[in-house]
């Protein structure tokens, strides 16, 4: 455990870092009276406050690489602004790209283009990073891309409204949708330009109720991760695909 004393960051995420700190970000930054809050901090294995920072509002996802870069997807209130962000006397929302990479002294490193091959993101619904590798899923087209060192591939779904996705090579699986669909579980294989899916299953409980709505579902690398109170999940892909 590293104990943390006295902070204040709210709807936090927290990742792992490389020389045993960690990394607890705030899901909501505000820019007020000329200056934004901030939002992230940086505490070393014995839970010492080492820097602080700003990576924006509307924070939607955070995850950590081996080496400990920093990926931060956003939501359409952190691309489009709010809280004071992307006003006339206030800057653009730092999320504005819709995904960032922030190296691990919380300086901008790398952002998803506006102009890209795969579309603009409005609402990133979904982000998976794999070893130094991300992968995310995002609205409005609902594409999967793949960014490897700065160069990005993709492929086009027919899968709408999914909210973790689970990535083993070129197979992923796509979890979740809209309405009756919220745990959804789609399999399949990216080939070619587009994502090739089975027919679809559905993910429950271990004893076979349904997931709560209050679970918390996300995808690292080939697993899935769902959280339920105190109880934390972990299914691997082959447990995905053969649902």
């Amino acid at each position: 455990m590293v104990p943390i004393v006295g902070q204040s960051l709210a709807h936090s995420h927290v990742q792992p870092l490389p020389d045993g700190g960690v990394l607890l970000v705030g899901a909501r930054c505000r820019w007020r009276n000329g200056a934004a809050e901030s939002n992230a901090a940086i505490y070393d294995a014995d839970g010492e406050l080492r820097r602080e920072g700003v990576l924006g509002d509307g924070i939607a996802d955070v995850q950590t690489t081996p080496s400990g870069e920093i990926w931060v997807s956003y939501f359409d209130e952190g691309v489009y602004g709010n809280f004071g962000w992307g006003e006339a006397n206030s800057p653009a929302p730092i999320g504005s790209p819709g995904l960032i990479r922030f190296r691990s002294d919380l300086d901008l490193a790398w952002r998803y283009p506006y102009d890209g091959e795969f579309g603009a993101i409005s609402d990133c619904y979904a982000l998976n990073v794999a070893g130094e590798d991300a992968w995310a899923y995002y609205y409005t087209d609902f594409p999967i891309v793949r960014i490897r060192a700065a160069t990005i591939a993709g492929w086009s779904t027919e899968v709408r409204g999914a909210h973790a996705l689970v990535v083993a090579d070129d197979r992923v699986v796509l979890v979740g949708g809209y309405g009756e669909d919220r745990r959804r579980l789609v399999a399949g294989s990216i080939q070619g330009e587009a994502f090739s899916g089975d027919r679809p299953a559905r993910l429950v409980m271990p004893n076979g109720r349904p997931v709560p709505r209050t679970a918390t579902v996300l995808g690292r690398g080939s697993e899935l991760h769902v959280v339920v109170g105190q109880s934390w999940l972990k299914l691997g892909f082959e447990d995905l695909a053969t649902r």
